[in-house]
């Protein structure tokens, strides 16, 4: 398709972008506090000195200089053109791309995040107003303080609540159509799709309303109903619960996923912090990188039904070629008829946690499983559970997990490891190729904007690429007059932020990706800054310019008293020396 693609989708695409995600399937990266380790897929390295920032969307490689956002990345690993990086990370988020040609301009994601917190609150005002809802919170166990954190709420019954105080406008009621709150009938009216039911916000990993789930407050059908897929919200990369995990726990050392919206708020209201949810669907590809991302140690929870568990054989599947040495994925069976839900209410936090250590890690499941499907008291029994162990066992990266499985699996059949493993590679019918490394690219690491400039200046631009919200209230006017080398890039971006208050560190790297000085921004970005609760980006970028200020009304005096010297000052140029010998001329 022709066009040009809109400015602000790449800003909001970039912005949106899981650059661990992108990295990481291309790359196998190690937590390493709150940034991701890994050797450096664009030079040789045996210590690991390529970091990956979920917060600033930006990788940077400590030893050769290599840095970018997700968009850089996909340009130099998998050499596409700008434009193809683009369209590969739009399609990877199941977005389309628009062009400028369009009939209609390109959505502005910001307006549906804002429609969908403001949409949330709405729900949870109305909460507190509905004794019925707040009531059967309450005998399900949930508190005020619960409810306040999940940011649970309460759709009332009726047609057009959300449209009549959201849908004012015919664009108004595209936008409660594009996220999926208003429904369009076959005669073009529209209606409300949550009615009379208790509201759970979904939220993306940066704390913005995506979705919502509702459950209604009696035997209604759905009993769950969630939002649609849309431009915000897709549930095979969303897990509910995972943003309040986050901000509940500094180090998060395990993770357990529940099937219910009501599992996650009731296990957290006993205190067990660590719970996520899949959104109506199986656990997928997404979820799972998601979840190895932020720990190694991942357990299931299903009822001990059959239904619990074919959705535990689904999770084993689907799990397979994220198992490496170091993962520990437990499968948890709860007694028949229970959910965590019921079980923690009945039972106690200390209860689920020890069903937790008792559960069935990955490999044993698996070989249970298998076994339970053949005869293993006959020959015909074990070759069969060796065959269906096939297919299985070939999803798993090449590994000391795999080695140590396959030993597993040839004691049940009665092989010896080395003639499975030939057995299950030799059937093989698709080879698993190791991931290509880029060329060293030969890059020297990058100097910043004048190496040898004042460092106020690259200060300034360290903190406001680490925080621009920073600086969106700054006045750029107290730059007029400094001269000072790299002033012009620092006011430019000052200015950037200023006009555009939601765009990302990622999205102001982008913006100067082919910029003289505006490439070598990446290192400032990598910069170490203050993590402490003291430090004021705000304010400490104020002073920055007012040190900036300072050191250019000095230079301008310096300059007229060194002109009155040599050939005299004209009567405005007096007027101009004599203002400006009245405020201070000092900096450091």
């Amino acid at each position: 398709m022709s066009g040009l693609i809109p400015q602000d989708f790449i800003d909001d695409l970039i912005a949106r972008a899981d650059i661990v995600e992108v990295v990481g399937r291309r790359v196998q990266l190690k937590k390493a506090g709150r940034e991701y380790k890994a050797c450096c897929p664009f030079h040789d390295e045996k210590t690991p000195s390529f970091t990956v920032s979920p917060g600033k969307g930006f990788y940077h490689c400590f030893g050769c200089g290599a840095h970018g956002t997700a968009v850089g990345f996909l340009m130099e690993f998998d050499h596409m053109s700008f434009v193809e990086a683009i369209e590969s990370l739009a399609s990877s988020m199941g977005v389309d791309v628009p062009r400028s040609e369009s009939d209609k301009p390109a959505r502005r994601y910001d307006e549906l995040f804002s429609l969908m917190d403001s949409v949330a609150r709405h729900w949870q005002a109305l909460m507190k107003e509905t004794p019925a809802a707040v009531n059967y919170l309450k005998n399900r166990g949930i508190d005020g303080a619960t409810a306040k954190r999940f940011g649970i709420g309460y759709a009332p019954d009726g047609w057009s609540n959300i449209l009549d105080k959201f849908g004012q406008s015919s664009e108004a009621t595209e936008r409660l159509l594009a996220t999926g709150l208003v429904i369009r009938k076959d005669n073009g009216q529209h209606y409300d799709r949550f009615r009379d039911r208790i509201m759970f916000p979904i939220r993306d990993t940066r704390g913005r309303t995506i979705g919502f789930g509702g459950r209604t407050l009696g035997d209604g059908e759905p009993k769950y109903l969630n939002s649609p897929e849309t431009v915000l919200f897709h549930k095979g990369r969303e897990l509910y619960g995972l943003y309040e995990a986050r901000q509940a726990l500094r180090n998060i050392e395990q993770l357990v996923v529940v099937e219910g919206y009501m599992d996650v708020v009731a296990l957290a209201r006993h205190g067990i912090d660590f719970a996520v949810a899949t959104l109506g669907t199986a656990t997928t590809n997404q979820h799972l990188n998601q979840l190895f991302r932020l720990t190694e140690n991942v357990y299931f929870a299903f009822d001990g039904d059959p239904a619990g568990k074919a959705a535990a054989w689904r999770a084993l599947e689907n799990a397979l070629p994220q198992i490496r040495e170091g993962r520990q994925l437990r499968f948890v069976f709860l007694p028949e008829g229970q959910d965590p839900d019921s079980f923690v209410n009945d039972r106690g936090a200390d209860a689920f946690v020890a069903a937790m250590k008792d559960g069935v890690a990955l490999s044993e499941f698996l070989i249970e499983g298998l076994s339970s499907q053949v005869d293993m008291q006959t020959v015909d029994g074990r070759a069969r559970l060796a065959e269906l162990a096939r297919p299985l066992v070939n999803k798993i990266p090449a590994g000391v997990y795999r080695e140590l499985l396959v030993e597993s699996l040839a004691a049940a059949v009665g092989l010896t490891a080395a003639k499975l493993e030939k057995m299950i590679a030799g059937g093989s019918t698709t080879g698993r190729k190791p991931v290509a490394s880029a060329a060293n690219t030969g890059a020297t690491r990058p100097q910043g904007p004048g190496a040898g400039n004042p460092s106020v200046v690259r200060h300034a631009l360290t903190i406001i690429l680490n925080h621009p919200e920073a600086g969106r209230t700054l006045d750029v006017g107290k730059l007029a007059g400094v001269s000072r080398p790299g002033t012009d890039l620092l006011r430019a971006v000052i200015e950037t932020v200023r006009a555009e208050p939601n765009i990302s560190t990622a999205g102001l790297l982008e913006r100067w990706r082919h910029d003289a000085q505006g490439r070598h921004l990446g290192k400032l970005t990598a910069a170490a800054l203050p993590v402490d609760e003291d430090f004021d980006p705000e304010a400490e970028l104020d002073e920055c310019l007012n040190q900036l200020a300072t050191a250019g009304r000095k230079e301008r005096i310096d300059f007229l008293i060194e002109k009155q010297r040599l050939n005299g000052l004209s009567d405005d140029e007096k007027s101009e020396l004599r203002a400006l010998t009245v405020g201070p001329r000092n900096v450091k």
